[in-house]
């Protein structure tokens, strides 16, 4: 009758599940970046569309028509917004990949944690900076579309109030779930590591 013992370096399942589920928390992590990025991207064309010279605002009032400097903020906020996502993904398309392909031994080694502890946070802040951006061309769309907000349109600050406050609230919610899944993979990579 067998005796239970087996040879105490060999690898146990209970002693690989940790590091599998890290991978899995990096690659869950990294597809919701690239789907969140894509989504916000569309954003970008969309508000790229409402940049157009001399057109009137819904208040139909002279003076809450959009200038030509509402529309040139709008394109230098859209194009950085759509650098930083694209950065986003193209970063966390990458790290990835290496996720994926990388052997245990890499995926345990020092300087790799670190260089992917570093992507993964400039893959979460590009993303985060891109919102802002896109959230501050937003307002500038409103204020083309509906009317400026220094006219005081009651319309234009409800609509610029409500997205900048849903937009805080969904950042809130957004950032610290994701610092918390990429310092909990660290950690059980260094629990793992310090048992060997």
């Amino acid at each position: 009758m067998p005796s239970g013992t087996g040879d105490p370096e060999a690898s146990t399942p209970s002693d690989e599940e940790p590091l599998n589920n890290v991978r899995e928390i990096h690659q869950k992590a990294l597809d919701d970046l690239v789907n969140v990025n894509s989504l916000f991207t569309l954003a970008v064309f969309v508000g790229l569309s409402m940049a157009r010279q001399g057109e009137r605002s819904l208040e139909n009032r002279t003076e809450c028509d959009a200038d030509v400097g509402n529309a040139r903020r709008l394109v230098v906020n859209e194009v950085v917004s759509f650098a930083c996502f694209l950065l986003s993904s193209l970063v966390a398309k990458a790290l990835k990949i290496h996720v994926t392909i990388c052997q245990e031994e890499d995926f345990k080694d020092t300087r790799n944690q670190i260089v992917r502890f570093s992507m993964l946070m400039l893959s979460v802040w590009a993303s985060v900076f891109g919102c802002i951006f896109l959230t501050v061309s937003m307002v500038d769309v409103i204020q083309i579309k509906v009317g400026k907000l220094s006219c005081r349109s009651v319309h234009a600050w409800r609509a610029a109030g409500a997205l900048i406050a849903i937009v805080l609230l969904a950042l809130s919610i957004y950032v610290p779930f994701m610092m918390t899944a990429i310092f909990t993979s660290v950690k059980k990579v260094q629990r793992k590591v310090g048992k060997q």
